[in-house]
């Protein structure tokens, strides 16, 4: 029978599975490579990069027409600056492939032979060369994971790639394609002894067209999920399958994440006679956000890197990503962290990567909270809101100021802490919602426990400018009227020098927001 995979290249006789050769122009593909042109295939990870490449050198070598190889090169990572040992490990790693794919087997010695002239400096260009004279088909080499490369290996390699282009077809690949997550322009390599940055120089110069492989559309996520129904009889109903597109917007792995748990880890999911529901999806969501899977946490673990920070900090906050550069900005869509509206605006690529990234920063001060009893909850397990504030004004004044230095990004760090107390209410029980309003200077928080629906405005007042009350009471009168609430929290973060402890300024009271609802004004 088979299944959602999460793991590795899709293999049709074992998986759901799209067309992969249909995931992108494969017309325009081949009229590179008829044109021997260089190209990229970029995409974020465990989109399905591997699985079009396998397919199109399978494509190729049914044709006939060539001889294509797939090389995954990670194997070299490890050499980091080591050229020599890194030169050895792609030369070994084309050489295995050619043997797997094609049944070459010479190309292990010639490498041998070719190393004491060329050295690691023109190995790859003197093999390439030598196969290529022998070969009774122009070859195709599809390179995989060449920006796992580091410092002078990735250059030595795309320099000598580069070196071979005027002898193509005959001494040469007719075809190098490079993938990877990022497009070359980002291919950012440091000399081991300067450590400066080196971005030009002809080995940058080597692509015609960098192809991006993009996410499934909605007819492909339901397209891919109806496969199991047709396998198996079981149904997704309508909103569910509505939720996977939603939560997802196309991300393929989180797509067949989301599906392999629902149909084949639940007890429910696994009875084929019983429909996947939107409750099962969204029971998916919240256990892979928990676990911290591995492609979620891969994903958390990039909110260290200070490019990634210039740009989600200011997001986060409700501001505009000012400081960040062009090539920041376009990394994180190359990762995936991001994408770009309708309108060209920059925005969380999907509904479960804006709870994970508020999430992973939050579990610092998370992990720092005291022991809190739950005085927020009545006999019979339902939320109060009014205790609630008052257990989370206690908190605050107690243990406000140490948590605050708990959090990863200052300019957030009220929000992230705010947030690690909510974890701790809803605690498995309930779900926190998150609405980024970029360029507004607020956060937006939804509580649903139970019965009960609770929305926050979170804002900063920072030296220099007003008292933000004003401007958060219009705000939350226009997210509390999306919501169909008559009341919430607006929460003013008074980041102000020189002000009280917090101890000493916290506080809380009633206004009327312009539209006539009931907000409680928290000032922290």
């Amino acid at each position: 029978m088979r299944f959602f995979t999460t793991e590795g290249p899709v293999r049709p006789e074992d998986h759901y599975s799209l067309p992969p050769l249909e995931r992108w122009d494969l017309d325009e593909v081949l009229r590179l490579i008829e044109q021997k042109k260089y190209f990229l295939l970029h995409a974020p990870r465990q989109t399905g990069k591997t699985t079009c490449l396998l397919a199109l050198a399978e494509y190729l070598n049914r044709a006939g027409r060539y001889r294509a190889v797939y090389v995954n090169l990670e194997i070299a990572q490890t050499a980091r600056e080591d050229v020599a040992r890194g030169m050895r490990a792609i030369c070994g790693a084309i050489g295995a492939a050619a043997r797997r794919d094609l049944g070459e087997e010479r190309l292990y010695a010639w490498t041998e032979e070719v190393w004491p002239a060329h050295g690691a400096e023109g190995v790859l260009n003197a093999l390439l060369e030598r196969w290529c004279l022998r070969s009774p088909q122009p070859l195709v080499l599809l390179l995989d994971e060449v920006d796992a490369l580091i410092g002078d290996t990735l250059i030595s390699l795309l320099r000598q790639v580069r070196a071979g282009y005027t002898q193509r077809p005959e001494g040469f690949p007719q075809t190098v394609v490079l993938c990877g997550v990022r497009d070359l322009r980002d291919y950012r390599i440091h000399a081991s002894s300067e450590r400066e940055a080196i971005t030009g120089g002809s080995a940058f110069n080597i692509k015609a067209k960098s192809l991006r492989l993009g996410d499934f559309s909605a007819d492909e996520v339901r397209t891919l999920l109806l496969e199991h129904t047709a396998e198996t009889g079981q149904v997704f109903t309508p909103e569910a399958l509505d939720r996977v597109w939603e939560l997802t917007q196309g991300q393929p792995w989180l797509v067949n994440a989301l599906a392999y748990r629902a149909c084949f880890e639940f007890p429910e999911g696994r009875d084929r006679t019983q429909p996947i529901t939107l409750a099962l999806i969204d029971r998916a969501k919240e256990a892979m956000i928990l676990e911290r899977v591995t492609h979620l946490d891969q994903l958390a673990h990039k909110l260290q890197e200070p490019r990634v920070r210039r740009v989600i900090e200011p997001m986060l906050a409700g501001t505009l990503p000012g400081e960040a550069s062009e090539d920041d900005r376009q990394y994180l869509v190359d990762l995936g962290l991001l994408r770009r509206d309708g309108a060209g605006g920059l925005v969380v690529a999907n509904p479960i990567y804006r709870e994970v990234l508020p999430r992973a920063l939050a579990s610092g001060p998370q992990d720092s909270l005291p022991r809190i009893a739950p005085t927020w909850l009545t006999a019979d397990g339902s939320l109060d809101p009014a205790a609630l504030l008052d257990a989370f004004l206690a908190f605050w004044r107690r243990h406000g100021e140490p948590l605050l230095r708990s959090a990863p990004y200052h300019e957030i760090a009220p929000h992230l802490v705010l947030m690690a107390f909510l974890h701790r209410v809803i605690n498995g029980g309930g779900t926190l919602e998150r609405e980024y309003a970029i360029g507004m200077g607020r956060m937006d928080l939804c509580l649903r426990y139970g019965a009960v629906t609770l929305a926050m405005e979170l804002k900063v007042w920072r030296d220099g400018a007003p008292d933000p009350l004003a401007e958060g009471l219009i705000q939350l009168d226009g997210y509390l009227a999306g919501l169909g609430l008559n009341s919430g929290w607006l929460v003013i973060f008074d980041r102000r020098t020189d002000q009280p402890p917090i101890a000493e300024r916290t506080a809380s009271n009633t206004a009327a927001s312009p539209q006539g609802r009931c907000i409680q004004v928290v000032r922290a």
